[in-house]
């Protein structure tokens, strides 16, 4: 069926674009915080087992706002490790990496997915969008948040 919500085709169809992107980094930070979940150790154990499930609870609800927005644009959103490995710009996780490395790691992955939102922006609030807008303004308010409280983590004080 015809999508009519003001917004141009071609437009809509970039703005999905950059937000399949911004889902397929959302998918891959979430999967790699919920591994490094599972598997942290070290003497900051505790506050990092639950600092990262408080992140990865995050991010599994931001993936169902984003795909949803996704579809109200009237694309289908992706739904597979292929097409998320194929859109993401974060590496896959190989191995079991010391909990400052993870912190390290998921670091750079919040700070890949601010960017990542930041490159959409701008194509939405050209065509008016302002539903992807705040949704992009949103996600970038909360990967960098979760960076700096990560950055504030490696810090020597």
């Amino acid at each position: 069926m015809k999508v009519e919500i003001g917004i141009q085709p071609v437009d809509r169809e970039i703005i999905s674009n950059g937000l399949s992107r911004l889902l397929a980094d959302t998918y891959t930070l979430y999967l790699k915080t919920h591994n490094y979940h599972w598997n942290v150790t070290g003497p900051m154990f505790q506050t990092l087992h639950l600092m990262f499930e408080q992140q990865y609870n995050e991010l599994s609800l931001a993936v169902d706002l984003i795909a949803e927005r996704i579809r109200a644009l009237g694309f289908y959103a992706p739904g597979s490790y292929r097409a998320f490995a194929n859109l993401t710009s974060i590496a896959e996780e190989d191995g079991v990496p010391s909990a400052s490395n993870m912190i390290r790691k998921l670091l750079e992955g919040h700070e890949a997915v601010a960017r990542t939102a930041r490159s959409a922006f701008k194509p939405a609030e050209s065509a008016n969008d302002q539903a992807s807008a705040d949704l992009l303004t949103q996600r970038i308010q909360v990967h960098e948040k979760a960076a700096w409280m990560l950055r504030s983590l490696l810090e020597q004080g």
